[in-house]
C-alpha cells in the first residue's frame, strides 16, 4: 500500500513543531517507535499526519507498527482526526487506502470533504456496500472524476437499483461513456435507442484555450469585453459534468460565469476549486446575489474563514443562515457593530445582537 520509493507527498511541516523529531528520519530509532505508536502527547491531526510521514520510515519495524497503529486507531482519535478537513490531502488519500476494508473508518475519510476524488475512486471497488453507496451520494465528486464514476459503475456490491441511479444522473448530466456497459443501458432507459448526440462545448477545449488567460490572470489583466461575451456562451452551452469539470480548473473569468450558473452543483464547483483566491472569496459574500449553498462551502471552510472581511461580509449577507451570523457577529470590530445597529440591509436579529454587544462593551 505505501509506496516507500516515492516518499511522502507532505513534508514533517504539517505537524507541530515539537513532533517533528518523531519522524526524522535521523532522530533515533526508540524516538520514532514512540511516534508510531503513538505514545507522544499529539492532537488527532498530528496524530494521523504522524502515522503516515512514519509509514515511509527507512526503518522497517518503524514503517510496520506505524501501519499497525493505523489499523487500530482509537477513537479519540479517528472520530476527529480523519474527517479534519485541515489534514492534506495525501494524508487523506493515504488514510483512505489503509481503512478502505474498515467500515467504520472508511466512512469517515469518505465523509471528509477534502479527501482527494482519486482516493475514492481507488477505494470504491474495496469498501463496504455501505460505504459504496455514500461514494456514490457525493454528486460533485461523480461527475467531476470520470475514473469514480467508472468504478462504482463496474462495482459489483452496488444494487442494481443503486447503479441505475448512478448511471442515470451521469446521463442527465451529459456523460456518456460508450464502453461502460451501465451508462449504455442508461441511455437506452432515458432516450430510447437514439444515438448519443455528438459532445459539445468541453472543459478541456475552453481550458486549452484559456492558458493564456490564466497566466494573465496572475498577472490581473482581465478577459476583453468581446472575450468574455463569447466565452459565456460558450459555456452556456456546455453540459452540467463539462462545466463542474470547467469550474474545477478553469480561472477566474470561467469561475466567475459559473458561480452564476443555476444548478447547484456547478455553482459548488466553481467555489471549492483549488485555484480560487481569497480575494474571489471576499467578494462572494459580499454577494446578494450567490447561490446560499456557495455561502454555505465558504462558511464551512476553516481556511476561509480565518479571514476578518469575510466573517464580516457573512455577518451582513442576508443569505447567511443567521445561527452562523450571530456565530461570528463577535469577532466584529467595535466600530462596525456600532454600523450593523443601524444597518436596515440586515435582519432584526443581527442589528439587535450587534445593540446588545455594544452595551456589553461599554459597560
Amino acid at each position: 500500500m505505501t509506496d516507500l520509493v516515492a516518499g511522502p507527498k507532505v513534508s514533517a511541516d504539517v505537524l507541530s513543531p515539537v513532533l517533528r523529531k518523531h519522524v526524522d528520519p535521523a532522530a533515533p530509532e526508540p524516538l520514532r517507535g514512540m511516534g508510531a505508536r503513538l505514545l507522544v502527547p499529539a492532537s488527532p491531526h498530528d496524530a494521523v499526519c504522524m502515522l503516515y510521514l512514519l509509514s515511509f520510515d527507512p526503518d522497517e519495524r518503524v514503517r510496520a507498527q506505524a501501519l499497525a497503529t493505523a489499523q487500530a486507531l482509537p477513537d479519540k482519535v479517528s472520530l476527529t482526526g480523519l474527517r479534519d478537513d485541515t489534514v492534506p490531502p495525501a494524508v487523506l488519500g493515504w488514510w483512505a487506502d489503509q481503512v478502505a476494508e474498515n467500515e467504520r473508518l472508511a466512512e469517515l475519510v469518505i465523509l471528509n470533504p477534502a479527501t482527494p476524488d482519486e482516493a475514492m475512486a481507488s477505494i470504491a471497488g474495496r469498501c463496504s456496500e455501505k460505504n459504496a453507496e455514500l461514494i456514490s451520494q457525493n454528486q460533485l465528486r461523480v461527475l467531476r472524476h470520470e475514473p469514480l464514476l467508472r468504478a462504482l459503475l463496474c462495482d459489483a456490491k452496488l444494487s442494481g437499483a443503486l447503479r441505475d441511479g448512478v448511471a442515470d444522473f451521469a446521463i442527465r448530466s451529459g456523460i456518456y461513456l460508450a464502453d461502460v456497459p451501465a451508462l449504455v443501458d442508461a441511455h437506452r432507459r432515458i432516450h430510447g435507442d437514439v444515438p448519443p448526440a455528438p459532445p459539445g462545448e468541453t472543459a478541456a477545449a475552453i481550458l486549452a484555450e484559456l492558458s493564456a488567460e490564466l497566466s494573465d490572470e496572475l498577472e490581473g489583466a482581465p478577459l476583453e469585453e468581446g472575450r468574455r461575451a463569447t466565452l459565456t456562451q460558450r459555456i452556456m452551452n456546455m453540459s452540467v459534468a463539462e462545466k463542474i469539470k470547467l469550474g474545477t480548473l478553469g480561472n477566474k473569468e470561467a469561475r466567475g460565469i459559473l458561480l452564476r450558473d443555476t444548478n447547484k452543483l456547478v455553482c459548488v464547483a466553481a467555489a471549492e476549486s483549488p485555484r480560487i483566491t481569497e480575494g474571489e472569496i471576499v467578494q462572494l459574500t459580499n454577494s446578494r446575489t450567490i447561490n446560499e449553498e456557495v455561502l454555505r462551502v465558504i462558511f464551512m471552510n476553516r481556511e476561509w474563514i480565518k479571514l476578518y472581511q469575510v466573517k464580516l461580509n457573512l455577518v451582513k449577507n442576508p443569505k447567511t443562515p443567521l445561527p452562523t451570523a450571530l456565530r461570528f457577529l463577535p469577532h466584529v470590530r467595535p466600530s462596525e457593530l456600532k454600523d450593523l445597529q443601524n444597518n436596515r440591509n440586515v435582519p432584526t436579529a443581527i442589528r439587535t445582537a450587534a445593540r446588545n454587544l455594544m452595551m456589553k462593551t461599554k459597560r
